[in-house]
């Protein structure tokens, strides 16, 4: 049994159905990368995992370790293990070293485990006060560690920020997948990628449907060759 399960997946978003029919695995300390243009519904999709209200799932089922997740709320699915990173630029009146030790506390983790992430000048800072988007997202990522969740959805770590914010992002990931984390990625351009010690599988999805699975370096060349418009049409030329 996956950690995580999809079965014929179908999520709205104000009556309108975004996701189309999603069937996906991911297992215990897996990384799977989500490619697919903006609009495709990748984020969307890790609204629903998560438990977001207004993502609804109208269809399918989603299970993490064997559970149907329907009738969990979304502080109920981060108890199970559950956590998702995603830029929240709203500034909470709390600083960030305060709200590391909360976490710390918590759940039984330590600051030694987000080190080398480039967060030394924030620690005394009001969360998200003047942060640039590479801050913010750096942060996010070093909060979902420090929660040492069973499965971690991070939504375009890459996106918006220079190439020292994708170099520490991919770090942070490696970290969680070395903790045992299972990871869901999603990125637009795959830039990320570079930096990851290992993805174990890529996933391409267009217009709310999961259109070719296979390798990451595969199925970027073929994104590179054909567009992703290029590739729903006619599938990755080879599946994995």
């Amino acid at each position: 049994m996956a950690l995580l399960e999809l079965r014929n997946v179908h999520v709205a978003v104000a009556g309108r159905r975004v996701v189309r029919g999603v069937n996906l695995e991911v297992d215990r300390g897996e990384l799977h990368v989500l490619l697919g243009p903006n609009g495709s519904g990748k984020s969307t999709l890790l609204k629903a995992i998560m438990g977001i209200p207004g993502y609804s799932v109208v269809e399918g089922e989603i299970r993490f370790e064997g559970r149907d997740l329907r009738d969990f709320k979304p502080h109920e699915r981060a108890k199970m293990g559950i956590a998702m990173a995603y830029q929240s630029t709203r500034p909470i009146g709390v600083t960030l070293s305060r709200l590391i030790r909360e976490l710390c506390r918590l759940y039984g983790s330590s600051p030694a485990d987000i080190s080398g992430l480039g967060l030394e000048g924030l620690l005394d800072r009001e969360l998200h006060r003047g942060f640039s988007g590479g801050e913010s997202k750096r942060v996010e990522l070093a909060l979902t560690i420090l929660q040492r969740p069973k499965l971690a959805l991070l939504d375009e770590p890459d996106s918006g920020v220079d190439l020292e914010s994708i170099r520490v992002a991919g770090k942070a990931i490696n970290r969680l997948v070395e903790r045992g984390a299972a990871v869901l990625l999603v990125t637009h351009t795959g830039i990320v990628a570079e930096y990851l010690r290992r993805v174990d599988e890529a996933h391409v999805m267009v217009d709310g449907k999961i259109v070719a699975s296979g390798e990451l370096p595969h199925l970027l060349r073929e994104v590179r060759v054909k567009g992703y418009s290029g590739l729903a049409r006619g599938g990755a030329n080879e599946h994995n």
